[in-house]
């Protein structure tokens, strides 16, 4: 199982003219800086949002369901836990070495011909107001981290008593089919947006 990050990067690259043209449509009162700094976008930023009339700056991570092109998914996985060279690692939604503020969730993504990307969705997501919502409903970072480490070996779905699997959201373990091994926190965008944490672009 080979790790696809720098596949993921190209076709990354790829979106980008699509994302900033929506970006510029529909952020008229935002000016926005593409970073190509590899720290900065390991801390978790891709963008730097500027207000216009503040000068108040947000920092967005972008995240693309690119292994999912021309299919529209209601859900989008939040990463808990990863694998980096047989070490458990922190996934990037509780990660405090991460910077970002913002998630701009990329979904729906469509190409009519190899790698050129012609229509998607983008759904912002605030991260502190997620991570603290999660945290009111009992599913803190060491609440899932427990409910993580006592399922080590686990592949597949997990339910969570606070969330309702269908309308909400659940824990994927993917133990069996990516190098990684991600423990993801599977969630409705629906759901995002229901709760006030997130609002849709396009």
């Amino acid at each position: 199982m080979k790790s696809k990050f720098k596949a993921d990067l190209s076709k990354e690259k790829q979106l980008t003219p699509l994302l900033d043209s929506y970006y510029q449509k529909h952020l008229k009162q935002y000016c926005f800086e593409r970073i190509s700094n590899l720290k900065k976008q390991l801390q978790g930023i891709d963008l730097i949002l500027k207000d216009n009339i503040s000068g108040k700056r947000f920092f967005v991570d972008e995240k693309a369901q690119l292994d999912y092109v021309n299919e529209n998914l209601p859900t989008f996985a939040f990463e808990l836990m990863y694998l980096k060279n047989t070490v458990q690692k922190q996934g990037w939604l509780f990660d405090v070495s991460k910077k970002t503020q913002f998630y701009a969730l990329i979904t729906s993504i469509y190409s009519d011909e190899d790698d050129v990307f012609t229509s998607c969705n983008i759904t912002f997501v605030n991260r502190e107001k997620l991570i603290q919502h999660l945290d009111g409903v009992g599913l803190s970072q060491k609440g899932l981290e427990q409910i993580i480490s006592k399922k080590q070996n686990k592949h597949g779905k997990l339910t969570l008593e606070p969330l309702n699997p269908k309308s909400e959201g659940y824990l994927f373990f993917s133990t069996k089919n990516k190098a990684e091994k991600p423990v993801n926190l599977i969630l409705k965008l629906d759901f995002l947006i229901k709760i006030g944490v997130a609002k849709k672009l396009v």
